[in-house]
């Protein structure tokens, strides 16, 4: 079973994206999440989590700008992206944190275009 993102489009820098994750309800309770990116050429990186508690966390590059969240009832988690930046263009993944590789999905593309 692998997640299903959706959300991603093209934006201005400045612009906002809000990034939604179907989670499998069987472990949609059960472990800690994030959203991950993987710009061309570069590896994939994780840009946000959040752990059972809720605790969320968040590299310098996204931080103040991207806000994680989750709602168990739907099993989705949310990325709201906002102050979008060309630096962020990237296909954007969910998955555990730490990742497992059998959940990779196919990922959302998000392009921030002047």
């Amino acid at each position: 079973v692998r997640f299903v993102e959706s959300g991603g489009g093209l934006v201005q820098p400045g612009g906002s994206l809000r990034l939604t994750c179907v989670v499998p309800s069987h472990v949609s309770s059960l472990y800690s999440m994030g959203w991950y990116r993987q710009a061309p050429g570069k590896e994939r990186e994780l840009v946000a989590g959040i752990n059972l508690h809720g605790t969320t966390s968040s590299p310098d590059s996204v931080k103040g700008r991207f806000t994680i969240s989750r709602d168990e009832a739907k099993n989705t988690l949310y990325l709201q992206m906002n102050n979008l930046n060309p630096d962020d263009t990237a296909v954007y993944f969910c998955n555990f944190d730490p990742a497992m590789r059998s959940y990779w999905g196919q990922g959302t593309q998000v392009t921030v275009f002047s």
